[in-house]
């Protein structure tokens, strides 16, 4: 079946055509987290199956979205980047997931969080203002086996996949995290209720939900 055509010349339209085939988006913002070979893609990707996201790639290279790489030796190993016209849609992907994240309720049972989508979640959620207000701080979350962490200098963030060795404060948390994000649960009740975690300060934990809010 070919790419869905609206017939009609539009900003928008030719943006829906190019990136609004099911699965794309995503494969954008696995990617706006760093460059990826097939291999991690399906691994963050599990339900996709493997003939779309190889269309995908091939639909998003020809497009100027993404390109091929080869990493520099020992490595050697082809990984998918976005090009400079390809990361130009990190604000839209962060506004979607902004927009997105207030529809959110509780996660289904079927329902993952990756390493990707969680580092993607603290760049969509933070409030620059806000964060340089509450002070410099460096966040490790923890979700299980996901985790991420959150560097926040000078009211701008550098989120990343992994933990982070110099931690002022480790979030071990599960579904709380929404809640908390969204000001349904004080970071008060959270730790009396015994099903949000933290290793450091818990003053930085009313800090780190003031700093990235849904």
């Amino acid at each position: 079946m070919g790419k869905r055509q609206y017939g009609q010349f539009c900003g928008l339209v030719r943006a829906v055509e190019l990136v609004g085939e099911r699965w794309t988006l995503l494969i954008v913002r696995d990617l706006l987290v760093s460059p990826k070979r097939y291999t991690d893609l399906k691994r963050g990707l599990p339900r996709i199956p493997t003939n779309v996201l190889s269309a995908r790639l091939k639909e998003l290279e020809v497009a100027g979205i993404v390109e091929r790489r080869v990493r520099p030796r020992p490595d050697g190993s082809v990984v998918y980047a976005l090009t400079e016209y390809g990361a130009d849609l990190e604000d839209v992907v962060l506004a979607l997931g902004r927009w997105g994240a207030r529809a959110l309720g509780e996660p289904g049972p079927d329902e993952i969080v990756t390493t990707d989508s969680l580092v993607m979640a603290l760049r969509t959620t933070f409030l620059p203002e806000v964060a340089q207000a509450q002070g410099d701080a460096t966040y490790e979350i923890r979700l299980g086996d996901v985790v991420a962490h959150a560097r926040v200098a000078g009211g701008e963030l550098a989120a990343a996949r992994g933990e982070a060795a110099d931690a002022d404060l480790v979030i071990d948390s599960g579904p709380a995290l929404r809640a908390l994000l969204a000001g349904e649960l004080t970071p008060d009740d959270a730790l009396a209720d015994g099903i949000v975690a933290i290793t450091g300060p818990k003053e930085l934990l009313t800090a780190f939900t003031r700093s990235f809010r849904i």
